[in-house]
């Protein structure tokens, strides 16, 4: 390696290899990207957990993962303060990871299972090197999962606020939420860029307290080596109704409401050629009321639906060969949802909640259509509107956006990087003096002790 190569740490809540959510596939496309750049070295580092087995010596592990990739065991976890337990992990291995490889950026792609206290690790070991965090989601402002949706009647949360929260839940005092902003405020503090690949999600966190300078807009990059051509219509009588559902199912993606919706479309209108195809994994891992009801709804759809169950990512451009549209029905805010730019990748027109990230990324009328969160009978208007106007695919599809390639997305990343490190550079000692002392890596940070003496 030459001197000039800067090095690189992507970190990670989990590899692609082991789970295929959104953010993991995005840190490690910035992660490939990166190290396809001329000057540049990668190196990425994801947190995994059981059933995978640690090492008896070392929390860190490589199960034949490609050159300067590692995974790290993180198993004591603080779910409600997004914490690391074992501080003395961070503060040993961690910390010797981070000396061996002497980054000359550190970027965060989520603090699942690190804990907010590995900022602070990096931060002692490397005190001159950036930090930059990509937020992927509200986990940080919303204890329901990261969801804003309120616990009781499933309605969307606009602001968070201790007293708020509470009353989501509980068992747990307006006094330990705000407890719990604190300490995880007190970490960000430390952090010297935020990246979102949304606008809306800049918003919540700007609204929530952040500081807006802190913040960098870019989108998440895709890598798809096949693109799926159009469906081939017969040449008589031919219709665009192959709808396709794509994603996790949970109690928040509006699988129901998509269920729902299909079975009230008329007939005359639905036809025998048109169909649902569902392509959704981790049902068995849901609460059983929620498998309950997506069941009996897929029951009641009948042959309009065909579940597949889940699917693989490098499946994608076969799937998409034998749908014309693809629906999202969240009835959470979302951010910068990867179905949506993998269905503009494949140029196919998207049916999506008016809501959050997906209103921010689909433009009604435009490359797609909007229909009001949570109603199926909203739905249903834009159902009959995709089977019956045969010229709408066309115009939608013929104005969907080039999604961001990884080599697009590490571009606009590094831009960022190197005006991180002009800023470090020109930064004066009597700046640095007056900098906010950054928070103990410990259970009782400065912030927790000040609320206490409340």
């Amino acid at each position: 390696m030459t001197e000039d190569r800067k090095r690189i740490l992507i970190l990670s809540h989990g590899h692609p290899s082991f789970s295929i959510g959104g953010a993991e596939v995005a840190s490690y496309n910035l992660f490939r990207g990166l190290d396809a750049l001329p000057g540049v070295e990668g190196h990425y580092l994801a947190r995994c957990g059981p059933p995978i087995t640690p090492h008896r010596d070392t929390p860190f592990l490589s199960l034949r993962q490609k050159e300067r990739e590692s995974l790290f065991f993180a198993n004591d976890y603080d779910y409600f303060r997004l914490s690391n337990r074992d501080v003395q992990v961070l503060d040993g291995p961690f910390a010797r990871y981070l000396r061996d490889v002497q980054p000359d950026l550190v970027h965060f792609h989520h603090m699942l299972g690190f804990g907010l206290e590995a900022i602070h690790a990096v931060k002692k070991v490397l005190p001159n090197v950036p930090v930059v965090f990509t937020l992927h989601e509200y986990l940080s402002i919303c204890n329901h999962h990261g969801q804003m949706v309120k616990t009781r009647r499933q309605q969307l949360c606009n602001r968070a606020s201790p007293a708020d929260c509470s009353g989501c839940f509980p068992e747990i005092s307006p006094a330990q939420f705000m407890r719990r902003e604190l300490f995880i405020k007190a970490f960000f503090d430390q952090v010297d860029c935020f990246v979102s690949p949304s606008h809306f999600l800049i918003d919540r966190y700007v609204d929530w307290g952040l500081p807006a300078k802190k913040f960098r807009m870019i989108e998440n990059g895709l890598e798809i080596e096949a693109l799926a051509p159009a469906r081939p219509l017969p040449r008589r009588g031919g219709r665009r109704n192959r709808f396709a559902y794509f994603g996790q199912l949970n109690e928040f993606k509006g699988a129901r409401v998509l269920l729902d919706a299909v079975t009230r479309v008329p007939q005359d209108v639905w036809g025998d050629d048109t169909v649902v195809n569902i392509f959704g994994g981790n049902l068995e891992l849901q609460p059983e009321g929620f498998q309950v009801e997506f069941k009996r709804l897929l029951n009641q759809a009948g042959r309009r639906v065909r579940f597949h169950g889940p699917y693989r990512s490098p499946e994608l451009p076969t799937l998409m060969r034998e749908i014309d549209w693809v629906v999202m029905p969240s009835t959470w805010w979302e951010n910068s949802p990867l179905v949506i730019q993998e269905a503009f990748a494949h140029g196919r027109p998207l049916i999506t909640s008016d809501i959050g990230g997906m209103a921010e990324k689909v433009r009604h009328d435009v490359d797609g259509l909007h229909f009001r969160a949570g109603s199926a009978e909203s739905l249903v208007d834009r159902l009959v509107d995709a089977i019956r106007s045969p010229d709408l695919w066309e115009r939608l599809r013929a104005n969907a956006p080039r999604p961001l390639s990884c080599q697009d997305m590490a571009v606009q990343h590094w831009e960022l990087y190197q005006q991180l490190w002009r800023a470090k550079a020109g930064r004066k000692p009597a700046e640095a003096a007056r900098a906010p002392k950054p928070a103990r890596a410990s259970r009782s940070s400065e912030a927790e002790v000040a609320i206490e003496q409340i």
